[in-house]
């Protein structure tokens, strides 16, 4: 069962500037260099970043590929810390990992998508902090499951973790889109939603998979309020040795972070706080509505699955289904409703009505 988390606020970490908004995170994908981790850290710091991220263990889908210099590439971020003043970050992804880390004075860590997915190193992670003052970054799991995100960061809560945050970097997908991970905004926006406390990150060089795409998604996740950014940088992207189309200059990040326009989470105006109010209550009143309609369906639904039941027939119409959902596709077209979202709405009631049927049938 979902719990609260007991975290500190990140106004707390001493890790960001944040009178000068996003938060923001920045290095390489992967440490390779001390020349090339000291140049984009050199590069970084000039213009005002205070944290600085490398990769030392890469996780990767085939082996034989870059997984990282491992431990000797701690030694660099130490030089960062020292030389720069910067905090340094880098992913964990057993509890080896963590106690290197440790050792080696890591401010922060993040725990990837893949990690993400697993309870069991989740756990082992969690063991390995335990009771720390190191931050702990989670990112979502690879596929769009909520409850393994939040599952993720109630072992480390568990384990006496409160200084946590999160990274949104999307969803694999099989689809055709223009990114190399779907935003899945959604579900980004029903964990801030449960947990408006925790620093929010979105990692639009993941998400995005192309430097094309970084302003776009970058400017998307201000847009909803989101606090910060990680994004890859590097001193010579197109000699990187991981990820190097998705990865950007120092230069081009200050110009990026520049042209974001960052949304203010409230204001003290007048006129503004009582139309919102207005328009809140006006929302209110039909969300009601709605539920009273979706009750009312609910209770048909209910007749039909023993109408059924009495006469042997089976529960699933798919041609009766599919005639409905095409008729609410349209109808909902007069409405400037997308056929995306009617399909997620409906599919759902849908799904709902057969679960209760299949319940009536079952007695």
């Amino acid at each position: 069962m979902e719990r609260p988390l007991d975290t500190i606020p990140v106004s707390e970490w001493g890790f960001f500037d944040e009178s000068i908004p996003p938060l923001v995170i920045a290095g390489p994908c992967s440490a390779e260099s001390e020349l090339q981790v000291m140049m984009t850290a050199r590069g970084l710091h000039d213009f005002g970043i205070h944290v600085f991220r490398a990769g030392i263990w890469k996780p990767r889908t085939h082996p034989g590929s870059f997984e990282g210099v491992g431990t000797p590439g701690l030694k660099w971020l130490q030089k960062v810390k020292k030389e720069y003043g910067m905090k340094v970050c880098t992913e964990v992804a057993n509890e080896k990992h963590v106690y290197e880390c440790v050792k080696y004075g890591v401010d922060m860590v993040w725990i990837g998508a893949r990690t993400t997915a697993n309870p069991f190193m989740m756990q082992e992670i969690a063991d390995a902090l335990r009771d720390s003052e190191i931050p702990v970054l989670v990112k979502n799991p690879v596929n769009p499951d909520l409850d393994l995100w939040i599952g993720a960061l109630e072992r480390l809560n568990r384990a006496g973790v409160k200084k946590l945050g999160v990274i949104h970097r999307g969803f694999s997908t099989v689809q055709k889109i223009p990114y190399r991970n779907h935003p899945g905004w959604q579900i980004a926006v029903e964990l801030r939603t449960r947990y408006p406390q925790l620093p929010f990150f979105a990692d639009p060089s993941h998400m995005g998979g192309s430097r094309a795409a970084l302003k776009e998604l970058s400017q998307r996740a201000m847009d909803l309020g989101l606090d910060g950014l990680m994004v890859e940088s590097h001193c010579d992207p197109g000699c990187a040795l991981s990820d190097a189309a998705q990865q950007i200059v120092p230069s081009e990040l200050k110009a990026l972070l520049e042209g974001l326009t960052v949304r203010q989470k409230g204001t003290n105006d007048k006129e503004y706080n009582e139309n919102i109010e207005q328009l809140r209550s006006r929302i209110d009143v039909i969300d009601e509505d709605i539920l009273l309609s979706l009750g009312s369906r609910m209770d048909i639904s209910r007749k039909i699955g023993q109408f059924k039941k009495l006469h042997n027939i089976a529960i699933v119409q798919a041609q009766r289904w599919d005639e409905v959902l095409s008729s609410m596709i349209e109808k909902g077209k007069d409405y400037g409703l997308s056929e995306s979202f009617i399909s997620s709405v409906f599919n759902a009631i849908h799904d709902a009505s057969v679960a209760e049927q299949n319940r009536i049938l079952e007695e």
